[in-house]
């Protein structure tokens, strides 16, 4: 292995990525890396064995001929340390990484994997809970929830629900909200990540310049539901954020209306990558709970 102590193994990723994708960007993207970072591992790497591997164009990067027979190399090789790595956690017990938001994690997901274990006690699930976009190609996750409006690139991407809105408070502070502008009258717990929502909910009603209460401000959502739970004010929620909280009688809505946000829950997968029979039946039971609780 004289010749691959020379070489960085992060760099030899990048020539490989941006071989087969023939992008400096998509390079960039799938590796998690700046597309500055690529293009210095490719320019060292060219340096290094003396000769160039890609010609650069506006259309892209192609392959010289001693970079095709680099690659050749480079693609095999990656793809068996990935099918060895694969076979070793394979033997020790199927793990199954699934990416989704650290709020929806904790008021809905995890509550809620017992009965997956139940299912499929051989599949080992491991919550990587994060707002950041897991990229799948480059077995960051394996399955993801997403919210949001759809299209990313790359992923294959199933529509579950549509996420609507509606207030939410404490049996004792609901006593005092009869009509909307109770409101006016009562603490408004807010959403620092999320301040708009109430600004659509009260725009349906067509009273956009409604003035709000005061109220307490917090930077996470399950930090505002459990403001909500302990009687603080009410707040504006989402199904899943509240449903745990609602069926156990914690909150309760004081208005029966709700408002489309116009974005959805998403199953989302590689879209180059075909689904794993593992990942068919984590993605089949997530869609069956959502049906249950929608």
């Amino acid at each position: 292995m004289t010749q691959l102590r020379r070489h960085q193994l992060n760099a030899l990723r990048a020539v490989e990525a941006a071989g087969r994708l023939g992008s400096l960007a998509r390079a960039a993207e799938e590796l998690g890396v700046t597309v500055g970072a690529v293009s210095q591992h490719l320019r060292n790497t060219e340096l290094q064995i003396g000769q160039p591997l890609f010609i650069r164009s506006q259309k892209g990067l192609a392959p010289t001929p001693a970079g095709e027979r680099l690659l050749s190399g480079l693609t095999t090789g990656f793809r068996e340390i990935e099918e060895a790595l694969a076979s070793l956690a394979e033997r020790d017990g199927r793990v199954l990484v699934v990416s989704v938001a650290p709020v929806l994690a904790y008021k809905w997901l995890v509550p809620r994997l017992s009965r997956f274990h139940a299912l499929r006690p051989d599949i080992q699930v491991r919550i990587d809970a994060t707002v950041a976009h897991a990229n799948f190609d480059a077995n960051e996750a394996d399955v993801g929830i997403r919210v949001g409006e759809g299209g990313w690139p790359r992923v294959r991407a199933k529509r579950l629900v549509a996420q609507t809105i509606f207030p939410v408070c404490s049996p004792k502070v609901a006593e005092g909200l009869k009509a909307i502008g109770d409101l006016a009258r009562t603490p408004v717990i807010r959403d620092h990540g999320s301040r708009s929502l109430w600004d659509v909910w009260l725009a349906s009603l067509g009273s956009s310049e409604f003035p709000l209460g005061a109220g307490p401000t917090y930077s996470d959502s399950a930090l505002c539901l459990d403001a909500a739970i302990s009687g603080q004010g009410v707040m504006m929620a989402w199904r899943t954020l509240a449903l745990d909280a609602l069926r156990d009688g914690k909150l309760v809505a004081p208005f029966e209306h709700r408002v489309d946000t116009g974005a959805a829950y998403w199953l989302v997968t590689s879209a180059r990558i075909p689904p794993s029979p593992d990942v068919r039946a984590f993605g089949a039971w997530v869609e069956r709970e959502f049906a249950a609780a929608h």
